[in-house]
């Protein structure tokens, strides 16, 4: 089942890949948490210098997959922790959430731009109006008895040892994807790169 997951994920960023454009795309001031030091990169071998959205895209489609497999698991073997978070959704009353909904290629990215010019800042954020519009205090939840407590615990732990088993499944296939997403990169991204830099280059040289 993990293999023809992963089989659909890989198809569907090389269905994306030739739509991405450099311009298209703002660059990223801060340190992309999901990507940084992920073993995704490492199994799908992407060369480190590929750009960060293309990296970003497969390894949050990848993600999903993994959190799909978790969430799973969890609502057919744990059943404390699945109550927990089915419970968390009906007591808490949402607010604004501007991430809600990304694409696989902006999920957990910053949905604000970087302010080009300094002094000129933009009349709005999304991050700004996520936090005028605050929900409602959380109702409070029944609490746990200490038995469930202590369940509760043991069964996150499980979640975790899914999570990282999940991960490593999800890795050892990625990995017979490597001749195709390197086709893709030398096909669709590199072009575009090493165009960026021939007009950079060109831009950086004196008059003659």
């Amino acid at each position: 089942m993990i293999d023809e997951r992963v089989d659909s994920a890989v198809d569907a960023w090389l269905e994306w890949v030739p739509r991405w454009e450099p311009a298209g795309y703002r660059a990223r001031s801060r340190i992309c948490r999901r990507c940084t030091g992920s073993p995704v990169l490492v199994a799908s071998g992407i060369p480190d210098g590929t750009p960060h959205q293309v990296k970003h895209a497969l390894v949050s489609r990848v993600q999903r997959i993994i959190d799909r497999v978790v969430d799973e698991y969890t609502a057919e073997h744990l059943p404390v922790l699945h109550a927990e978070l089915s419970g968390a959704d009906m007591w808490r009353v949402g607010g604004y959430d501007p991430a809600a909904g990304l694409d696989p290629e902006y999920d957990g990215l910053d949905p604000d731009p970087e302010p080009t010019e300094e002094g000129q800042p933009f009349l709005f954020t999304l991050a700004g109006l996520a936090a005028e519009v605050q929900p409602e205090p959380p109702l409070p939840r029944p609490p746990l008895s200490a038995e469930e407590k202590e369940q509760l615990r043991r069964e996150i732990h499980l979640a975790d040892v899914r999570a990282t088993d999940a991960g490593n499944d999800v890795c050892f296939a990625l990995m017979g994807h490597r001749p195709r997403i390197a086709a893709a990169i030398d096909r669709f991204v590199e072009p575009q790169v090493q165009a960026m830099l021939d007009d950079l280059s060109r831009h950086l040289e004196p008059p003659a």
